[in-house]
């Protein structure tokens, strides 16, 4: 269930970034993905709290990513990004932009 879950979101083209409502971090990196300029629908986050399946979900993510904790973000299929400070460290040095352009998720 948690692994057809989280698969299911995670598509070509997209930023998916799976969060808790309460974490700073999550807030952070939602404040950051908020402010850029995505065409519509192709940043989703997601709550994994709203789910019933937390713990599960958190496993699954450990398997993928070899992190447990929230948030993770990932930009497209392929690419896994990190926590809020991966985030942060990749925008600060103009990554974050260059790759969203190249997925085609900005407008």
């Amino acid at each position: 269930m948690a692994q057809a879950f989280v698969n299911s979101k995670i598509q070509p083209g997209k930023v998916v970034v799976f969060i808790k409502p309460t974490c700073p971090y999550c807030r952070r990196t939602q404040e950051l993905l908020s402010q850029l300029p995505f065409k519509q629908g192709l940043l989703e986050f997601v709550d994994i709290t709203a789910t019933g399946d937390t713990n599960e979900i958190q496993d699954y993510l450990q398997q993928l990513t070899g992190v447990r904790t929230v948030p993770r973000v990932f930009i497209g299929k392929e690419t896994y990004i990190g926590g809020c400070n991966d985030l942060m460290n990749m925008h600060e040095r103009g990554e974050l932009l260059t790759r969203l352009k190249q997925i085609g998720a900005l407008q």
